[in-house]
């Protein structure tokens, strides 16, 4: 880009749009730290399996781009799919090791598309910096992996989850539910306090935390465990002794509605 070019520091929020507080405040530090916001805003396809929510993917690009202009956004790139993905277009980025953990063993291909489009992105904006929230851990864990072992002249920044009042991490996705399944949702970040409290009180066990989490999620008739994870927040592999840093992950189903949390804990 040409504002790179002449020495301006460019700052990258990658969204799907249908903002919420966790990407206004992705948008913020992008411009509070940097001469030039872009928000890059694109329901990306191919990190979609057949039967997911595309569809249903919440939109509103009016709205979006009234809260984009108030925050100043310098540039809100919303680009048609054809632009992103032209006739005949064939190449994936793989992340090895990294992608088929997690979301990616039950949602085969899904870091495929995130890195491809993310790789676009990078190419396309030339950021100095790019912006990720931590409710998405595994993929910033992806992202940042991708951008270094491609020698992308990018430094990743990530910003911690931002939740409503009572808990429940901001998602576009959270307008998908109904009021009762809005209700069992909350089971999501209560089993991960559990999680913690029975942790800073001793246990290691990560199989008994993961059996404190499913309990819990358990009692919610309108909730469907995908997974639940204790694992290493860098290799994202399971771990059975809670030592030093892990990641409590989980992704439950509440009614339709695909939902993921997690936190980091140290012991």
């Amino acid at each position: 880009m040409s504002h790179r070019a002449s020495g301006k520091t460019i700052g990258l929020v990658p969204t799907m749009g249908y903002f919420h507080e966790g990407h206004l405040s992705l948008m913020r530090a992008a411009r509070s730290e940097n001469d030039i916001a872009v928000v890059s805003l694109f329901v990306n396809p191919i990190q979609f399996r057949p039967g997911e929510d595309l569809d249903r993917y919440p939109r509103d690009l009016n709205r979006d781009v009234e809260l984009a202009l108030d925050l100043e956004v310098d540039i809100l790139f919303v680009p048609e799919g054809t632009e992103i993905y032209p006739k005949e277009f064939c190449t994936r980025i793989s992340v090895q090791g990294l992608s088929d953990r997690l979301c990616g063993e039950s949602r085969p291909g899904h870091f495929q598309g995130v890195a491809t489009v993310v790789a676009k992105l990078f190419h396309i904006v030339q950021p100095h910096r790019a912006y990720f929230g931590l409710k998405d851990f595994q993929q910033t864990v992806v992202i940042r992996r991708m951008a270094q072992d491609l020698n992308f002249d990018v430094k990743i920044i990530t910003l911690p989850t931002v939740r409503e009042k009572d808990g429940l991490a901001m998602s576009s996705r959270n307008s998908c539910l109904s009021a009762d399944e809005r209700s069992a949702a909350r089971c999501l970040k209560e089993s991960l306090d559990i999680a913690v409290l029975q942790i800073r009180e001793g246990e290691r066990s990560a199989d008994s935390i993961r059996t404190i989490i499913r309990e819990r999620i358990a009692r919610e008739k309108l909730a469907r465990i995908d997974y639940v994870s204790v694992s290493s927040p860098k290799s994202l592999q399971e771990v059975s002794v809670v030592e030093g840093e892990a990641l409590v992950a989980l992704a439950v189903f509440v009614g339709r509605t695909r939902l993921i949390d997690n936190v980091l804990v140290r012991t």
